[in-house]
């Protein structure tokens, strides 16, 4: 039998019966059919969706503006960290086990604001999808840009990953690449018949010790930049000079940045040598100037910092919308045993969004 899910509740005990559903990445249509319930029950105003394991809903009220928010419903697999288990007094209780951070505690906030908002400022669309956790290539929000792509159009996404309560703006894009070097084959007892490609490589990792990382300002917020070896591999046997050597090297490039200008940075950088692009992501501006951007940033009574990362902002921002992290808990316990969630930044979040989002509402 479905849970039931009581919309209207405390966002926390929203959040503790999200976490008791286990949705590890593809096995996510439980609590799926649970959150669909919930809204059509809770929130009868708004329109609601079904994609897959994913969930939609949004207000038509016609208004000027719209804002998107997303959360995914999956997690990690588990690791003896379910049911859930709570520690501290009322004032101090953190909630414990997979997914309270990661992000099922964002997912409580949205919908606890998707049937409590009487009076937003801005049509509002909510996006829970699955399959977040894992390859790119199954992310929800690829199924729903494909076949539903009106849903993810607005004037600013707020994705509710955890972000220490703070606004995360844009993100880093990340680029991937496999430096290769080449040489002869040849027994190791005759290594001067041969050219060893793994010797050949030290160049490549030379250049990359060398490398000064940029920190560009964009809309005020620093980014760190990077360049590093993150993987090598080259050898057939333990008596063959090797004829191939590969490093892989992974590039984040802050939002002023172009896909294309980064790809042109790294082939400038190992010059000379055989590159090839594996894997690439476009950086996702801040936005800091849009109205609505500014409203959140407002609310939330705390600077902007700039995401060190890449998140799925930056599918947003590929549409043409500024986009943001926002979201309680520490990503830094995401994906751990340890993960936890205090209980006043669940309510915080919640209590942000609201002075951001609806009419009326003030500090």
């Amino acid at each position: 039998m479905t849970p039931r899910l009581d919309l209207t509740a405390d966002p926390v005990e929203l959040t503790a019966a999200l976490v008791d559903i286990p949705s590890v990445s593809g096995s996510e249509d439980e609590l799926a059919d649970a959150v669909e319930r919930a809204l059509r029950t809770d929130a009868p105003g708004l329109e609601v969706v079904r994609s897959g394991n994913a969930v939609l809903a949004r207000t038509n009220l016609g208004l000027e503006s719209r804002v998107v928010l997303a959360g995914h419903l999956d997690t990690v697999p588990v690791n003896d960290n379910l049911p859930l288990r709570r520690s501290g007094s009322a004032d101090e209780e953190v909630l414990h086990g997979c997914g309270t951070v990661d992000m099922k505690g964002g997912d409580a906030v949205m919908l606890h604001l998707a049937a409590t908002l009487d009076r937003p400022k801005h049509d509002l669309t909510f996006v829970f999808y699955d399959c977040e956790e894992v390859s790119a290539d199954r992310n929800g929000l690829n199924r729903i840009e494909r076949e539903l792509p009106d849903w993810m159009d607005g004037g600013l996404a707020v994705v509710c990953e955890p972000s220490n309560a703070a606004v995360e703006a844009g993100c880093q894009g990340t680029l991937r690449v496999e430096v290769r070097t080449r040489g002869v084959r040849a027994h190791s007892a005759r290594a001067w018949m041969g050219e060893n490609a793994i010797h050949a490589a030290e160049p490549v990792l030379r250049r990359l010790a060398d490398y000064t990382p940029r920190e560009p300002e964009v809309d005020g917020l620093r980014f760190h930049e990077g360049l590093q070896a993150v993987g090598i591999g080259g050898g057939v046997a333990g008596n063959v000079v090797p004829d191939e050597c590969v490093v892989t090297v992974n590039h984040r490039f802050a939002p002023d940045t172009t896909l294309e200008a980064a790809e042109q940075r790294v082939r400038e950088v190992f010059e000379g040598f055989e590159v090839t692009v594996v894997d690439a992501a476009r950086a996702a501006h801040p936005g800091l100037s849009e109205a609505a951007t500014s409203e959140l940033v407002r609310a939330s009574g705390a600077s902007p910092v700039a995401k060190l990362g890449w998140t799925d902002v930056a599918r947003f921002a590929a549409r043409g919308m500024p986009a943001v992290n926002f979201g309680p808990g520490s990503p830094t316990l995401a994906h751990t045993q340890q993960e936890n969630v205090a209980a006043a930044d669940v309510r915080h979040c919640a209590e942000v969004l609201r002075r951001a989002l609806e009419e009326g509402v003030r500090d």
